[in-house]
């Protein structure tokens, strides 16, 4: 897959953003506002910025995972907290993190060039980045980096969803398909993202008959091609805030978080085999 600015991009921030989501900081944070489990913490965590909504939405926003699977989540976890508190949780839980993580590290110039990026993103369109964008920026430059990247990312990942939909890759035959690709597991996407072995068979079943998956459940050249044109179209449709920003600063901004995403990369802070489908090479 070319490796070209906007994939080079997420691949320095994404790391940076996922803190959130992988160091223990949240789950204690939101275990002590009452909520019930990783994926309730999760779910709430991510959505807050949305406000209080249901979880048909959240599905449709999200994508890939079963709508059972967020049913379980919310809207119960707006009777332990609102969506205010969890936003002021999860900022708590990245402050506590990444001080722990970069005791001495400096995040004065990146903070500045990460908002410049973020306010560029583009969020027409992309529900989970304009919630993002919304949100008051915070004081603390490492915050600021977090909360940028986050913006970034949800900008990056809402553009993913759209190309995913004009492949017309349902949201179980997306992870069926970044799988045959090479992505994370079979075994890992259903166990983070709920789909039975039922719902993976159809989803098979139906790439079989558009001709984009063999017997043995590898991607044929036409699916190959479908999936590079997703990655392509993602690509393309990040690359717009990257350009409104410049090679210059984008470059800056590679390399000021570059080094703290191969840290958290290779202190296992974010496991290799994620369903986030987040490599590290």
């Amino acid at each position: 897959m070319t490796d070209n600015r906007a994939r080079r991009m997420w691949k320095a921030l994404e790391p940076f953003h996922a803190i959130t989501y992988f160091s223990p900081d949240t789950r204690q944070a939101t275990d002590a506002l009452g909520l019930k489990g990783g994926w309730m913490s999760y779910f709430g965590c991510r959505a807050a910025p949305l406000g209080p909504v249901g979880p048909a939405l959240v599905a449709a926003v999200f994508y890939n995972f079963h709508p059972a699977m967020v049913a379980r989540a919310l809207p119960d976890a707006w009777s332990y907290a609102t969506p205010e508190q969890l936003l002021d949780a999860r900022l708590s839980a990245v402050d506590s993190a990444v001080r722990r993580l970069f005791p001495s590290a400096s995040f004065g110039r990146a903070a500045e060039v990460a908002r410049r990026a973020a306010e560029l993103a583009p969020v027409g369109g992309r529900p989970i980045a304009a919630a993002n964008a919304a949100l008051e920026w915070p004081d603390e430059p490492h915050l600021v980096v977090w909360q940028a990247t986050t913006i970034l990312r949800e900008s990056r990942g809402d553009g993913h969803v759209a190309a995913l939909v004009g492949a017309a890759l349902s949201p179980c035959q997306a992870c069926v398909t970044i799988s045959a690709a090479g992505g994370p597991s079979r075994e890992v996407f259903q166990v983070n993202r709920r789909w039975s072995d039922e719902d993976w068979t159809a989803a098979e079943d139906d790439l079989r008959d558009r001709g984009l998956l063999d017997s043995a459940g590898a991607l044929t050249e036409a699916g190959r091609a479908l999936r590079q044109q997703v990655e392509d179209t993602t690509d393309a449709l990040a690359e717009q805030g990257w350009r409104a920003l410049g090679d210059e600063l984008t470059a800056e901004l590679h390399d000021l978080v570059h080094p703290l995403s191969a840290t958290l990369m290779s202190a296992g802070v974010i496991p290799p085999d994620n369903p986030m489908a987040m490599r590290w090479d």
